[in-house]
C-alpha cells in the first residue's frame, strides 16, 4: 500500500504540475479572472483578474490519478464521489459569479440543497454498506485508557454527519483568502490522513495520496504571489475530501483539531456577524475572516499563511499522538 500511495502521489503532482501552465493562460483568455472586495484589504486590489476555478486543476489530478486505484481500493469511491460533487457544486457558483456576471454565484439556498443531496447520499453509503457503520474514535483513548473507544451514535450519527461534513466544507471554503493558505493548510491536513490510511490500512490511502500530490503541483502556482487561485471549486472539493475522509476512517472528531484553522476561520465569521448585529454595526475583528485581520494588523501575507501552516502541522503531530 505504501508504494501505490507514493504513485498516486507522485501521478497526481505531475498531472497538476503539467496543467498550471496550460490551464492558466487559457482562463487568462477566457476572462475567468478573480473579483476582488473593495471593502478588503488594500493590497488584494493588486489581484483583481488573477485566474481563478484553478481547482479544476486539483481535481483533474486527484480524479486521474485516483483511477488507477478505483478496482483494487474500491473505498475511494465515495470520497472521490463526494469530493467531486462539492467540486462541481463550487465550479457552478464561480462559473455564475465569473462568466455570467452574478456577483453572489448560487443562491445560498441552491448551494446548501446541492451539499444536502450529496452529503446524503454519502450518509446513505455509510450506514448500509457495512463498510464503515455509525460510530467515531475518540481522541486520546489509547492514551487514557490503554485502549481506543469508539463513541457509537445510532440514529444521532446523521444529523451529526450532516453538521460535521458542512461545517467542514464553509471551513475550508473560508480558508481560501490569502495565496497558498487553503493550499499549504490542506497539504498538512491530507499529509495527516495519508500517514493514517497507510497505517489502518482503511484502503483510501490512494486517494488521500493524490489530494496531497495534487496540491503540491497547484501550490506551485498558487504560493505567493499567485497566478491561479482555486476559488469555490476547489475550496469545496477539498472540504469534501476533508470531511468524507475523516468519516471513512471513523475520524470526523480529529478534524477539529488537523482541521482547527478552518474552525477558527468559521468561527470568526460567526463572531463577526453576531458581533455586528447585537452592537448596532460595530466589528469584533478588523476584518473576517481571521486571515484578514491579521493582514489588516500589519502582518503580511507570506507570514499569515506560515504561521497557519505550521501550527497546522503541529496539531497534525497531536492528533497523531491521539490514535
Amino acid at each position: 500500500m505504501v508504494n501505490e500511495t507514493i504513485l498516486a502521489v507522485i501521478i497526481a503532482f505531475a498531472v497538476s504540475a503539467a496543467l498550471c501552465p496550460v490551464v492558466i493562460p487559457f482562463l487568462h483568455r477566457l476572462k475567468f479572472g478573480q473579483q476582488v472586495r473593495d471593502d478588503g484589504p488594500q493590497a488584494h486590489l493588486k489581484k483583481q483578474g488573477t485566474p481563478t476555478m484553478g481547482g479544476l486543476i486539483i481535481l483533474t489530478g486527484i480524479v486521474i490519478s485516483s483511477l488507477f486505484y478505483i478496482r483494487s481500493y474500491p473505498k475511494i469511491i465515495p470520497v472521490l464521489f463526494v469530493t467531486v460533487g462539492f467540486g462541481i457544486i463550487g465550479f457552478l457558483d464561480d462559473y455564475i459569479k465569473i462568466v455570467m456576471k452574478r456577483s453572489e454565484g448560487l443562491k445560498p439556498g441552491q448551494k446548501l440543497l446541492g451539499q444536502i443531496v450529496i452529503t446524503g447520499i454519502f450518509a446513505y453509503y455509510l450506514i448500509t454498506s457495512g463498510e464503515v457503520g455509525t460510530s467515531m474514535l475518540i481522541p486520546f483513548s489509547r492514551a487514557v485508557f490503554g485502549k481506543r473507544y469508539y463513541l457509537e451514535l445510532g440514529w444521532f450519527f446523521i444529523p451529526a454527519l450532516f453538521f460535521i461534513v458542512l461545517g467542514t466544507d464553509n471551513g475550508v471554503n473560508f480558508t481560501d483568502g490569502l495565496d497558498g493558505l487553503c493550499t499549504s493548510v490542506t497539504i498538512l491536513v491530507a499529509t495527516f490522513f495519508t500517514v493514517v490510511a497507510i497505517g489502518e490500512s482503511s484502503g483510501i490511502s490512494p486517494i488521500t495520496g493524490a489530494v496531497v500530490g495534487s496540491l503540491l503541483g497547484f501550490l506551485l502556482f498558487n504560493v505567493y504571489p499567485a497566478r491561479v487561485f482555486m476559488g469555490d471549486t476547489g475550496s469545496l472539493a477539498l472540504g469534501g475530501f476533508v470531511a468524507s475522509s475523516a468519516f471513512m476512517m471513523r475520524m470526523p472528531v480529529f478534524i477539529a483539531i488537523v482541521g482547527l484553522i478552518y474552525l477558527v476561520e468559521v468561527l470568526s465569521v460567526i463572531i463577526q456577524i453576531t458581533y455586528f448585529k447585537k452592537t448596532g454595526g460595530k466589528r469584533f475583528f478588523k476584518m473576517a475572516p481571521i486571515h484578514h485581520h491579521f493582514e489588516l494588523c500589519g502582518w503580511p501575507e507570506t507570514k499569515v499563511v506560515a504561521i497557519f501552516s505550521i501550527i497546522t502541522a503541529i496539531l497534525c503531530l497531536i492528533a497523531y499522538l491521539g490514535l
